[in-house]
């Protein structure tokens, strides 16, 4: 079914037409549209969104004045204006929108993690365990900051876990005002630092959101106008981040932004083996039983998760591993990606 084909050709189409002049480009454009859904009327018979064009077409041709006998070839669109930071769009602040638009399918999406000891999953399915102590950027480009504080999980542990979370949403000038969102232990609220919930008084305001799913334990933060999800958690003691990002979100860096965990993953001096030697606060047998409850397959997470009880003899780091997971399932567009074997 071509129907949403049809419904951007039509948009397209009228978007230019201003003033009195619009009435017979009007009624070409919606002769031309109510063509290409009779064309594509067989494989879109049981599609809601077909149905509903079919009615509106016939409804504005009557409040038009429009025949249904005429030209029926579409006014040339205007194309779209260049918009700064490399977007061509519509509606610039609506990205996966723009994209379909421009490019006639959706856009392709990345995912990142960082959850536990800090164990990092990149943009590009490679997964360490990190010693990185002290505030590492886990994103840095042109529309996003985001840095994770490090602390010990234990007192005279190599092992670290994320107390603190900073995400910048750099200033976009259609869309949104810069916003901070900060997080720390026992503090996940869900509001930016200035109290506001989206991305101010722009015209694109609302494609910047952040909602509550779990009081103090977890939020999500939607930037549509960069084709971004991101999700904060907190399980026992430590920060969980997870983001799913458009390519082109996530690609738009330079060179000197070279420092990024999401996308290098943890520098090789830092990291370290998911296979702790010596004596663990808590046996590796019970740390297995308590994760295989949450994490049935043995894949990354699963290792991950023994490790960090192991580490740390905190059963709550159970709820970090499957709060990864399912962001992962959510985020990621390849389920066959979602689990990783080491």
């Amino acid at each position: 079914c071509k129907i949403l084909r049809c419904n951007s050709e039509y948009v397209a189409a009228t978007l230019h037409l201003r003033g009195p002049e619009r009435g017979a480009a009007f009624c070409t454009a919606l002769r031309s549209y109510s063509l290409c859904t009779r064309r594509t009327a067989r494989t879109c018979r049981g599609d809601l969104a077909f149905h509903s064009a079919v009615h509106g077409i016939e409804d504005l041709m009557i409040q038009n004045n429009c025949s249904k006998e005429g030209p029926t070839a579409p006014p040339r669109p205007r194309p779209p204006a260049p918009k700064p930071h490399g977007f061509e769009s519509l509606d610039v602040c609506d990205y996966e929108r723009s994209f379909l638009y421009k490019h006639g399918r959706p856009p392709g999406f990345q995912h990142c993690a960082a959850f536990g000891d800090p164990h990092i999953r990149t943009f590009h399915d490679d997964f360490h365990t990190c010693r990185v102590e002290g505030s590492w950027p886990l994103l840095d480009n042109d529309y996003l900051f985001v840095q994770a504080t490090s602390s010990p999980v234990a007192k005279g542990s190599n092992a670290t876990v994320t107390s603190k979370l900073t995400i910048i949403f750099k200033n976009m000038k259609e869309c949104i005002d810069q916003k901070v969102y900060q997080a720390e232990l026992d503090n996940v609220p869900a509001a930016f630092q200035d109290g506001s919930i989206d991305g101010g008084a722009r015209p694109g305001g609302s494609s910047l959101a952040i909602r509550e799913r779990s009081p103090g334990r977890h939020v999500e933060i939607r930037a549509g106008y960069i084709g971004t999800t991101i999700a904060v958690r907190q399980a026992g003691r430590q920060l969980s981040f997870s983001i799913r990002a458009a390519e082109e979100a996530a690609r738009a860096f330079t060179e000197e932004q070279d420092l990024q965990l999401c996308v290098g993953g943890c520098p090789r001096g830092q990291r370290i083996s998911r296979s702790p030697r010596g004596r663990g606060r808590v046996p590796a047998e019970t740390a297995r039983a308590l994760c295989r409850e949450m994490l049935p397959v043995e894949d990354v997470y699963f290792q991950s998760c023994v490790f960090d009880v192991v580490t740390s003899g905190d059963a709550n780091f159970t709820m970090a591993a499957r709060g990864a997971l399912e962001d992962a399932r959510l985020f990621l567009a390849d389920a066959e990606k979602l689990h990783i074997f080491q």
